[in-house]
């Protein structure tokens, strides 16, 4: 299988990193309009071509999926040209500036028939996953809310991601959408009804936002609370860090484990984590993206998923400009 990547960044570092642990893999193509990055890359994972579009791979070489990394007004256009040509895609989250762009590309999709998936890579790690399970099982009963975080403590990102025109949103685009789509993983993908957001930029000079909070509520009645941040003088927890209360039992993330009563659950997770963001994550999440595209299987989270993370991403954005709570349609 012939994988190409779009962007030469610190996230497609990850990726390539991940392919190459693959079987039966060969990374063949990076594409930049930075030859200077495009060739380190290169370089460092035995890459044989190198690009400035994808209009321009797609034409000089045979390539089964593309990874998008690029910065997120790239998102839609090289994505939708690389489904137009029958190239499986896996595109960094968001999954493309607004929710408009997400649809398109989910339609390019499934008018080619090539797969899409979003890389919401929580969950695909073993304590996500173990409390997915928990839910599954009906050890905490019918969960009533969540509570998740997706902010950095002290820290922010530099560059594109500070600039409206190329990232679309801030902390809540950013960092907020993990925890909000490890929510909506936990709760087995509810549909929205509606979103409340108070949305600010309190820190920075940027002209996107540096704090949030946001509150979901999902069909079924469950309600999720989420805060996003950059350089924010707390955090709760790490990111995706969820809390589910249910009317049976407590669970939450990172510290991991399940409370009923006064019964503890501890699954033997280690906290804190020496990475909280570990390779393993990014090759798990690799290896089922590649299993997809050999089964023809369509992956989750795909392309309606990440439509629908979209969706409230915008939702919250409007209501924070509103005041109002936004239906979300």
């Amino acid at each position: 299988m012939k994988i190409a990547f779009a962007g030469a960044g610190f996230i497609i570092n990850i990726h390539a990193q991940a392919a190459r642990a693959q079987k039966d893999v060969e990374l063949i193509a990076v594409v930049d309009k930075f030859p200077e990055k495009a060739r380190s890359l290169a370089h460092a994972y035995s890459i044989k071509y190198q690009f400035e579009t994808v209009e321009e791979m797609l034409k000089a070489c045979h390539v089964d999926a593309l990874v998008v990394g690029t910065p997120n007004y790239l998102h839609a256009p090289q994505t939708i040209a690389a489904l137009n040509a029958g190239v499986h895609v896996m595109a960094e989250k968001p999954m493309a500036m607004n929710s408009s762009e997400a649809y398109q590309m989910l339609e390019a999709s499934q008018k080619s028939g090539a797969l899409l998936m979003v890389a919401h890579c929580w969950r695909f790690d073993p304590e996500v996953i173990w409390l997915r399970h928990q839910v599954q099982q009906g050890y905490l009963g019918k969960i009533i809310r969540t509570k998740g975080y997706g902010v950095h403590e002290r820290w922010g990102p530099t560059g594109w991601f500070t600039q409206r025109v190329f990232a679309g949103g801030g902390a809540m685009a950013d960092v907020g959408i993990h925890a909000l789509d490890t929510a909506r993983f936990l709760l087995g993908d509810p549909q929205p009804e509606s979103v409340y957001a108070r949305i600010s930029t309190n820190y920075t000079d940027y002209d996107v936002d540096d704090t949030g909070i946001m509150i979901v509520s999902w069909q079924g009645g469950v309600v999720s609370y989420i805060e996003s941040g950059w350089w924010q003088p707390h955090m709760d927890g790490p990111e995706a860090a969820t809390q589910l209360y249910g009317s049976k039992a407590f669970g939450q993330l990172f510290p991991t484990y399940r409370m009923e009563d006064s019964h503890k659950v501890d699954p033997g997770f280690i906290y804190p984590r020496k990475e909280h963001c570990p390779q393993s994550l990014y090759d798990d999440q690799m290896s089922y993206f590649i299993q997809c595209i050999g089964e023809n299987k369509k992956p989750v989270p795909g392309g309606e998923e990440g439509w629908v993370n979209m969706k409230i991403i915008d939702a919250a954005y409007e209501s924070s400009k509103s005041g109002s709570v936004m239906q979300v349609k």
